[in-house]
């Protein structure tokens, strides 16, 4: 037994409370499921409810979810009049599902609230926790698979995708299911090859594989196709994956995927290929997409950010690993992630969630070295654990600073949970040789909770001017209209579209203008750039109008600009 070890055991602090839920844990499976979703629910509920709808993915997706929802077409995919094709319908028709069950309770202004749509992500972050532990379970003890899972719970990116209503939570998901299942065969035939591995993996894994493929297309068949193309490669074997049953299995997926692409060809032709295919998945490899190009080695650079706390272990675990990589299990999880790893880092479009179905694999190899502490010992990697500290300080700091310069306001509530993330950072780096690597994690992974609260629950929230659009729609609510029309000139985020209706239009000042003019009851919300082309053009054609509340000022949130929007009223025809 190693001496950190032995320290551990002595060690008195918070972390024995911490250390004894994963003792707690440890003894069932019902109580490693009832602890991580509670766990999950504390990580990820900060800051769910009040934020107001994101800019532009989260925006888009409601939006188009929205339209399903008002028109009852469910194959269609559309923003406003624009179609929509780049993903399928999976994720649309989970929000839609929600959208119309709270409706239908009797809730106000679901369609417009932002938080029904983040259900689904929600549900796919913790089942996706929840899979983690299930698929360790194939490689390592309860405890190790419990603390990947924790691993999990308590990562930045995840945490982050929990909280938007789009597909990526969902993905993971269903790539944990598919994995798991396919684990599970190959370990077994590794063992024993030729063992009959009957029908639950097998129907697991296919279903698996259309769930993904409706929710984001043929992204999850690169996952696993990669994975199994690798370890048939280093096995010089393919035989394990006659127990996938890949001829039944083949047709149980189409079957399932089908429906949806034959009706949606029905509707729209080869349009939906064109744009999802062509336009969207393949663009994305010779070109940065929407300004998201990144050369080669992004994802290894955020990763130490996306994937803290535990990414601070990665480096003190890859010689472990690498002596390892022999071992099936290693060998399987190594598979899982290296070729897809390196296939994101040759695409030019580079976005942090895009590698997210490969953290799990990193989990549970982590979890597998924290529960024995073998972890290397050079003092360079060991300094990397500074990280556990450095990164709340950071976060803090900034946090706080921005609630001072953009929110103008001291911020006094965020100031607890900030220090109580940078002091449970610190014992984590400081105690790290004295507490072993998992007390240390414990620690890390309380400071990620507290972080999650102090940014998602106090800060964001606070930040009213990173979200002008939500302003504005109140402004509009407390018109005495009973249905206010707006035209929208210099600046054109799909947030505006999801909070002040479908008909909003966007256009230029001229356009804002012309747009007044016919009828009551409408707004022209004109951002100071082009206020100048909406007076000459109102002056121009006569239009009688009326100034509105003061002007909303703000920032955008896409793009970082500052903005100043003012409001304009019709009064009729001249």
């Amino acid at each position: 037994m190693t001496t950190a070890t032995n320290n551990a055991r002595r060690s008195n602090g918070p972390a024995k409370g911490l250390v004894a839920l994963v003792d707690f844990a440890q003894a069932s499976h019902a109580r490693a499921v009832g602890l991580l979703i509670a766990f999950a629910l504390i990580a990820f509920l900060p800051g769910f409810f009040q934020i107001p709808p994101v800019d532009r993915d989260e925006a888009r997706f409601a939006q188009a979810t929205k339209q399903m929802v008002q028109s009852g077409d469910y194959i269609d995919i559309r923003f406003q009049d624009e179609v929509r094709y780049k993903k399928p319908a999976g994720i649309y028709w989970l929000q839609a599902a929600v959208v119309k069950t709270a409706g239908a309770l009797g809730a106000d202004d679901a369609q417009t609230t932002i938080w029904l749509y983040r259900i689904p992500s929600l549900a796919g972050a913790i089942g996706a926790v929840l899979l983690t532990y299930w698929t360790a379970l194939a490689f390592v003890t309860r405890r190790a698979a419990f603390i990947a899972a924790l691993m999990m719970a308590s990562s930045i990116l995840l945490g982050v995708e929990a909280r938007l209503a789009k597909t990526d939570a969902m993905l993971l998901l269903t790539v944990l299911a598919a994995m798991g299942a396919m684990a599970r065969i190959y370990l077994a035939q590794a063992r024993s090859p030729g063992t009959p591995a009957g029908w639950r993996w097998p129907a697991i894994f296919w279903t698996a594989l259309a769930a993904g493929i409706l929710l984001k297309g043929p992204l999850i068949l690169l996952f696993a196709g990669l994975a199994a193309c690798t370890l048939i490669v280093a096995d010089r074997s393919a035989r394990w994956l006659l127990a996938l049953r890949p001829v039944s299995g083949i047709l149980w997926m189409t079957v399932l995927v089908l429906p949806w692409f034959v009706a949606i060809v029905e509707r729209a032709g080869d349009s939906f290929f064109i744009e999802s295919l062509g336009r969207d998945m393949f663009a994305k490899v010779a070109s940065g997409q929407e300004a998201h190009g990144a050369p080669p080695g992004y994802y290894l650079l955020l990763f130490w950010i996306t994937f803290w706390p535990a990414a601070a272990l990665a480096g003190l675990a890859a010689p472990v690993v690498w002596k390892a990589r022999r071992e099936p299990g290693a060998r399987f999880l190594l598979a899982w992630l290296i070729p897809a790893w390196i296939v994101f880092e040759a695409v030019v479009t580079k976005l942090p969630h895009y590698v997210l179905p490969l953290y799990p694999a990193i989990a549970i190899l982590l979890a597998g070295i924290v529960e024995r502490n073998v972890f290397s010992e050079n003092r360079w990697l060991v300094r990397g654990t500074m990280g556990w500290f450095l990164l709340p300080v950071v976060i803090g700091i900034a946090g706080i600073v921005g609630l001072v310069v953009i929110g103008r306001q001291p911020g006094f509530l965020a100031w607890p949970f900030a220090a109580a993330a940078i002091i449970f950072g610190l014992f984590a780096w400081r105690l790290y040789e004295v507490d072993g690597a998992e007390r240390s994690l414990l620690r890390a992974s309380a400071a990620s909770v507290l972080v999650g609260i102090t940014v998602y629950a106090v800060i964001f929230p606070s930040l009213t001017a990173l979200f002008p659009g939500a302003a504005l729609a109140g402004l509009l609510k407390d018109a005495d209209c009973p249905r206010p029309l707006a035209a929208v000139a210099g600046i054109q985020e799909p947030s505006l579209v999801f909070l002040l209706g479908t008909e909003t239009r966007f256009t230029d000042g001229a356009g804002a203008a012309d747009f007044l003019r016919l009828g009551p009851c409408r707004f022209a919300l004109v951002e100071a750039r082009s206020e100048r082309s909406f007076v000459q053009r109102a002056d121009a054609i006569g239009l009688r109008y009326a100034p509105g509340p003061p002007p909303v000022e703000g920032y955008n949130i896409s793009n970082g600009r500052a903005v100043k929007i003012a409001i304009y009223r019709s009064q009729g025809e001249p």
